[in-house]
């Protein structure tokens, strides 16, 4: 069958590999679409830590059932794939925080990915995609690291105010569910294509040197109850929590090899709570596909590319880059 390798720093190849063998407890799933993460940017520019060349990439996921191989699906199922495997007995995985697992491997990253034809995947990795295309259910799992970051947050309630800093797809994700939740949402962005896209959106959206404006400074007033950093940005990262109040939470969701520096006495001034949001649990995904189905989230908006298989190797290169314009590329095989 056919899938997408990364076989070395900025090169992909369209290659034929076999079919992957079902074990007890596993189902084979045909893919339909792929959405092509910032990781798969990442991992094809060279800079993705712990990857090991070559490898097939793709972890945003959507198919349909071949083979139930006994387990509680039929075949031709739609489903949403969660492509983070764990081991399911440390003490993470027991208190039903298998996004954080001590040995957690995310497929397309640690192991063989889902740009193929087909993938076999545990029975509980899958999750029914009724009411939703098969396109949109490939954006599910992205939106479910915004949705879980918000529902960590348990002291973001209707009215509170909530500051994203970052707009890329897991930043937007974070902004949506946040909006959902019933939070008043600002954004912050340094890049003009994001800010534009994101103000369409219908959020207040900022750059880095409109901070001391007038407007921001108004929304700001004494700071915002929540804040959520998904840059990636050591700089921002290290900056972000002075945008929270007294007694207000600063929330980790992008990632970046590099060392947090936080002035102990303002932490403490604020009694700041700081947490870090990884991945999504099955609540997560299903919070995503219930708000797409009650279109809360618009998908049409965030699916700006299309392409195929055949032409991933052409496209996915052009777009890591120059990503201006683009929220999410999406696959189809």
């Amino acid at each position: 069958m056919r899938a997408i390798s990364c076989t070395a720093p900025e090169q992909l190849a369209l290659i034929e590999i076999d079919r992957p063998e079902l074990q007890p407890g596993w189902v084979r799933v045909a893919i339909r679409h792929i959405g092509i993460c910032g990781t798969d940017y990442h991992i094809f520019e060279g800079n993705f830590p712990y990857f090991e060349y070559p490898r097939v990439i793709g972890h945003e996921l959507s198919g349909t059932v071949i083979d139930p191989n006994g387990e509680a699906f039929a075949a031709g199922d739609p489903v949403v794939i969660n492509p983070y495997l764990n081991c399911g007995h440390c003490p993470a995985c027991r208190e039903g925080r298998a996004n954080c697992c001590e040995t957690l491997k995310v497929i397309g990253v640690h192991a063989p990915g889902g740009m193929a034809e087909e993938i076999v995947m545990p029975a509980g990795n899958l999750y029914r995609a009724d009411g939703l295309s098969l396109r949109d259910a490939a954006m599910v799992e992205f939106l479910a690291i915004g949705a879980h970051a918000i529902r960590r947050t348990a002291e973001l309630k209707p009215g509170s105010r909530a500051l994203v800093v970052g707009s890329g797809p897991i930043g937007l994700g974070v902004a949506f569910f946040a909006r959902i939740a019933g939070a008043d949402v600002t954004v912050i962005d340094a890049a003009p294509d994001k800010i534009a896209a994101t103000r369409a959106l219908g959020f207040a959206t900022f750059s880095p040197a409109e901070l001391e404006g007038s407007a921001f400074t108004k929304i700001k007033s004494t700071g915002f109850d929540a804040v959520f950093d998904s840059t990636g940005s050591i700089r921002a990262m290290n900056a972000s929590l002075f945008h929270a109040r007294n007694g207000g939470s600063y929330t980790l969701v992008g990632v970046i090899k590099g060392d947090l520096v936080f002035p102990d006495a303002e932490v403490h001034r604020r009694e700041l709570t700081i947490r870090a949001s990884r991945n999504a649990i099955r609540a997560d995904f299903e919070h995503v596909m219930e708000s797409i189905r009650e279109g809360k989230v618009p998908t049409d908006k965030l699916a700006t590319h299309a392409t195929t298989m055949d032409r991933v190797p052409q496209d996915m290169p052009i777009w890591a880059h120059d990503r201006t314009g683009v929220i999410k590329a999406i696959v189809t095989v």
